[in-house]
């Protein structure tokens, strides 16, 4: 894709040390694969980590707050960085963006769950946050999001019109691709797995799975030693479903993986029968399109933007239909010939969302606001 102009674009270079794994791959994907398209593109990442390492290409840009906060950053070290080296687009990948003289200016904002349900966030600083958050998509020429559903939550909690918001749906690629039919065979665990990727969040509704779980296995002989995996980071909702687990009497059947690498989790969604997503509030959902990626048959809830990811590729349920989710996973587990149509179909879904495409769409965006530019 030819640039008629190079294009000078900024990058707030915290979001690659970002101790969210989500946006640490979308920077990451997202400023690779603008590297790979033919275009003469300068990426400046400002105020990344001298000790953790960036795509190639990127260049890292210091930057001092005297504040050490994320006010601090975004009043002090972000724009003095930013207008030293003459920018012509800033990028805030990650909701937030520098409160002042940085424009053109795009923000990223992945989804608005906090805004529409901030009982799920009852923190302390919350409140703070979601004014923060709030202040920088109004600030912003355009902002970028995952999914058209996204799109249309983002208008509705802080009136931005549509014009300024432009859907970008993210991208999937390696180590997130499948093994050779044969080694799937020869690998693939006994017993049956279900396997759930996504930190352990209210929203992320994985009790619907532990009481899925142990009616599966109390009601189908043949799925007696079903197991379930939790793969992600706690964030409130471990302590809960362990006791469920236990008062269930499948606590043997749960593990948890706190700490999984890409290595680990590619192999666990190589090896598990079925991917398990039954969350309440997703801007995209990622981890769907990496299981279905991978060859793993989908079941996920039909809420959000899940829908709009999986597309006719998996199966879609209600996210708190304890019944309909042991119907689904049944259909799959004893099904060999449902999982491989599904396994099927989700590698063709999956295709159509390499990162090249992202990173065009998000190029469209950068020109559109660089014309802006005085």
């Amino acid at each position: 894709m030819p640039c008629p102009t190079p294009l000078r674009i900024g990058f707030d270079g915290r979001t690659f040390s970002s101790p969210s794994g989500g946006i640490r791959r979308y920077v990451f994907e997202l400023a690779g694969a603008l590297g790979s398209i033919a275009c003469d593109v300068h990426i400046f990442a400002i105020g990344a980590s001298t000790s953790k390492p960036l795509p190639p290409g990127v260049v890292a840009v210091p930057a001092r707050s005297w504040l050490p906060s994320n006010l601090g950053w975004a009043l002090q070290g972000l724009p003095f960085a930013a207008r030293r080296i003459a920018l012509d687009v800033f990028h805030a990948p990650a909701y937030t963006a520098p409160l002042w003289g940085v424009h053109p200016l795009v923000v990223t904002i992945h989804d608005v769950s906090y805004q529409q349900h901030p009982e799920w966030y009852p923190y302390r600083r919350d409140p703070a946050r979601r004014r923060f958050y709030r202040r920088s998509a109004l600030a912003a020429d355009l902002v970028i999001t995952d999914s058209r559903y996204s799109g249309r939550e983002i208008q509705a909690a802080y009136g931005i019109p549509p014009e300024r918001v432009r859907v970008v749906p993210l991208g999937v690629g390696p180590p997130f691709v499948p093994e050779t039919e044969s080694l799937r065979r020869a690998s693939l665990v006994a017993p049956p797995t279900i396997l759930h990727v996504g930190d352990l969040h209210p929203r992320r509704n994985a009790g619907v799975l532990v009481d899925a779980l142990a009616a599966l296995r109390t009601s189908h002989a043949a799925l007696s030693d079903t197991e379930l995996i939790l793969v992600g980071k706690d964030c409130g909702s471990l302590k809960a479903l362990e006791a469920r687990a236990e008062e269930l009497g499948i606590a043997r059947a749960v593990r948890f993986e706190r700490h999984a690498d890409d290595p680990t989790v590619v192999n666990l969604l190589r090896r598990a029968s079925v991917f398990a997503y039954p969350s309440l509030y997703e801007g995209f959902g990622l981890p769907v399109l990496e299981a279905m990626a991978c060859g793993t048959p989908v079941i996920a809830s039909n809420a959000a933007s899940i829908p709009e990811v999986v597309g006719g590729a998996g199966i879609l349920t209600e996210p708190l239909d304890v019944k309909a989710w042991v119907d689904a996973l049944v259909a799959v587990l004893i099904s060999p010939e449902r999982a491989a149509a599904l396994r099927s179909a989700g590698l063709a879904r999956a295709a159509l969302f390499p990162w090249t495409r992202t990173a065009a769409l998000t190029l469209e965006v950068y020109a559109s606001v660089a014309r802006r530019r005085p």
